[in-house]
């Protein structure tokens, strides 16, 4: 039994990094939110159809830019 989910934005935050963009440019490029920005801060669950305009705009995948990891509960 899937017990929670941890969301790592960690690779988005790396290829910004790498390309010196800010969050800001990201938000403006993609047409995103500030509260959307601060989700992914926070590691929250964001819309899929946001991260796939993260995708478009940096030109990766989704496993470039997130990781999900399951915790199971123990019986």
């Amino acid at each position: 039994m899937i017990g929670g989910v941890i969301i790592n934005y960690d690779g988005l935050w790396k290829i910004l990094l790498e390309r010196k963009m800010r969050k800001q440019d990201l938000k403006m490029k993609a047409g995103l939110t500030h509260e959307l920005i601060a989700k992914l801060g926070r590691g929250e669950s964001v819309h899929l159809d946001a991260l796939l305009k993260i995708c478009k705009v940096l030109d990766c995948e989704l496993n470039d830019i997130m990781e999900v990891k399951f915790i199971r509960e123990e019986n």
